[in-house]
Order: C-alpha cells, then structure tokens, then sequence
C-alpha cells in the first residue's frame, strides 16, 4: 500500500487533535462511502463505528474523496477530531478488530498543522481495470469491467490526450453532480494493454461525479472502432453530458492514490490494485508530483 513500509510501533502517541487514517476497501459490498439510510451499508458507516470503538467517543469522519457505489479504493484518507491518545499499532489494529472483512485500516498518524483529508489533497489518482476478453470473468467478477468487443488501446490511449489539461468536463460530469464548478485540471491519462487487461490511469486536481466512468466510457467506444479518436475532443467542447455516451460500470474503479504536500507527513501510496501492481514499473506505481496545485477553498 506505501512506497515506504509504515511499521505498527507502540513508542509514539496518536491522538488529542486530528488524527488522519490511511486505508482499503473493497466496494462491492458497499453504497459508497457516503452514510445512507438505515440498513444500507457505506464506507463512512462501518470506519465512523470501528473508529469510534477505540476513540471512546462518537467520532466524524472526513474522507479525501468520496466514491460511489460498487467503487473501490486501493489507497484513501480521512480524518477525525478526538480528545484520546493511542499509540499508532493500537489505532490500526483495534479499528481493524471491529471492521468488516472488507474494510482495512493500514495506518494512522497526527493531522500536522491544518491538515484536512478534503482541502489539503492536491490530486486524486484512479484506475479503471477492464477486463477485455470473449468469457466473462469469475474470480475477479465485481473486481474489473468486462467487455467482449475487442478493445484497441493504443487508439483508447491516443483519444485520452485530449483530455489533458484543464478544461470545462461538462460532458462527463453526472446529472446530479454537485460541484459548484466543472473546471477541472486533468494532470495525466495512460490507457495500457496488460495481456487480456486494459487500464486507464488517470490523475487530476480533483474529479466530478461520475467523471472517470464517463471517461472510461467514452473511450471504450473508441477502442473498439464504433468512434474516432477526435471523437473525444468534440465531446468535450460539447460540454454537453448527452454527447459522451455509456456510464462504465463501477466495478472497474479504484481511487488509487491522494497527494498532499510532504509537510504533512502522509505516507505515500504505491499505486494498486494489488493484483495490477506487478503489471506496471516501479516508477509507474509512485506517485506523480502535479504539476498544477490547486487547493480547495474551505
């Protein structure tokens, strides 16, 4: 999960202040991470109650980003107030004891400064794993996007470039968005054949709802020849949501990395999944240094 080990020690107290978590989960199970209504399960619901076990307190947990239903997260970070100091192996391991087998805590350590899990992060990163193949998957089924259609990614990859930059994305931002603005800063999209695999790596200042599937979508119709690669650049003027097709399943989306300036002593991740790690360079799974900052306004 961290490009450097973060070992459980018992030697530092955590804690009467903000405590920032690092950690997983497996969002199949889950209707993202947001509370919902009683009985349906969230992200923020399980970690609110394990965390709170061990703070002692009812905690509120701020997330880096939220995701939705179906998504996964290789890499996430939140947030919480509390008065009780614990040492870093028993925040991790008691949290750990009172999750369920699809949530994992990894770390946790002291918010430095003014640090906030939200409006300190100064990108988001995801991947999108396709499964391209004429069977559908088993073992890995609700874990990757499948599709039968023979998908071209270099031409996917090719398309993708017009997206970099920063630009109005509109027409990939879902009809119940909520941002104040669709001005994003894309800072890098690679779409990469890893045998019967296609993976989109993505990394922007932030993304819109539904963003990265609305992408993943769109691109998907150009790997397999139904559109140009320009198509994607028309699109995008459009700024019109009509215009860019098919929503991709969630299954095939990871949050995979957050970054944060070093001040503020966040591990950094090694990009996942797990089992897409080995497929990539080392260099490819680190972090990459934005070249665009932009802090959100609290």
């Amino acid at each position: 999960m961290f490009v450097t080990p973060q070992p459980l020690t018992t030697e530092s107290a955590i804690g009467a202040g903000r405590v920032a978590l690092a950690f997983e989960y497996d969002g199949r199970g889950f209707h993202g991470w947001q509370y919902q209504k009683s009985g349906v399960r969230s992200v923020q619901g399980e970690l609110t109650r394990a965390v709170s076990k061990v703070a002692d307190h009812p905690v509120d947990l701020v997330c880096a980003g939220r995701t939705d239903a179906g998504v996964h997260a290789s890499y996430q970070i939140a947030h919480f107030e509390t008065p009780s100091v614990r040492n870093p192996r028993s925040w991790v391991m008691g949290i750990n004891t009172s999750l369920p087998p699809d949530i994992a805590v990894h770390w946790a350590g002291n918010g430095i400064g003014d640090f906030h899990a939200r409006f300190s992060a100064t990108y988001r990163r995801y991947r999108y794993v396709i499964y391209n193949h004429a069977v559908r998957p088993g073992i890995l089924s609700g874990q990757v996007s499948w599709t039968f259609r023979p998908l071209d990614a270099a031409l996917m990859h090719k398309a993708a470039q017009h997206l970099r930059g920063e630009h109005d994305f509109s027409s990939f931002r879902a009809a119940g968005c909520q941002s104040r603005t669709p001005i994003r800063f894309l800072e890098a999209i690679n779409v990469t054949r890893k045998g019967d695999f296609v993976v989109i790596d993505v990394q922007a200042n932030a993304f819109l709802h539904h963003m990265v599937r609305n992408i993943a979508g769109a691109l998907m119709a150009v790997g397999t020849g139904r559109q140009q690669p320009e198509w994607i650049r028309e699109i995008l003027e459009t700024k019109d949501r009509t215009a860019a097709g098919v929503t991709a399943p969630p299954h095939g989306l990871y949050l995979v990395d957050v970054g944060y300036p070093e001040a503020f002593s966040i591990p950094a991740a090694q990009c996942g999944p797990a089992f897409v790690t080995p497929w990539f360079e080392t260099d490819e799974n680190r972090p990459r240094s934005p070249t665009h900052i932009h802090r959100k306004q609290r």
